[in-house]
């Protein structure tokens, strides 16, 4: 029972498309990600200082 070249070659190249779409799928998410939380974290500053200055101003 010789199990050595039971897929064909198609059948690995077919794996390794499907690995890399995968891997770019994953590497366009993670830019997403990145770019959502750059935006995020400049928005939340300035909602944190406006509450303070709000608190300052007695307005809340």
């Amino acid at each position: 029972m010789n199990l050595r070249a039971a897929l064909d070659t198609d059948d690995l190249l077919k794996i390794v498309l499907v690995l890399v779409i995968v891997l770019l799928v994953v590497e366009v998410i993670e830019e997403l990600v990145g770019f959502v939380v750059g935006l995020a974290g400049p928005v939340l500053a300035l909602v944190v200082v406006a509450l303070i200055v709000l608190y300052f101003l007695d307005r809340i």
